[in-house]
């Protein structure tokens, strides 16, 4: 969890060198900072994070301020991507593995 709220505490401020939309730039990573500290210990505000991160990449990508200056349509790219993520985190991060058969069982027979 503690790199996920890394990681989208680090794409609030991806924004920030472009300067693409003043003032608001630092107001949005004041924001979204927030929003990941949170999620330090909340998967659900990872996920509100990377929601977050999605609409402003669409803003960007709108006012023709891409995340990467020479990369046209990255905003866009990383708008599609930020919305296949957060589901995931908004349902608390469960595991892609599939557990063996009796695990859950034999861990409410232990008492764990």
């Amino acid at each position: 969890m503690t790199w996920s709220a890394l990681m989208a505490a680090g794409a609030g401020a991806a924004y920030l060198s472009g300067g693409g939309m003043g003032g608001r730039e630092f107001a949005f990573t004041a924001v979204s900072t927030c929003v990941a500290y949170r999620g330090l210990d909340s998967w659900v505000f990872i996920g509100v994070g990377r929601l977050l991160h999605a609409a402003w990449d669409v803003v960007h990508a709108v006012k023709g301020s891409p995340l990467i200056p020479s990369a046209e349509h990255s905003s866009l790219g990383c708008a599609i991507c930020d919305p296949v993520i957060a589901p995931w985190c908004l349902r608390r991060g469960p595991t892609l593995r599939p557990r063996p058969r009796g695990a859950g069982r034999a861990a409410a027979e232990r008492g764990a």
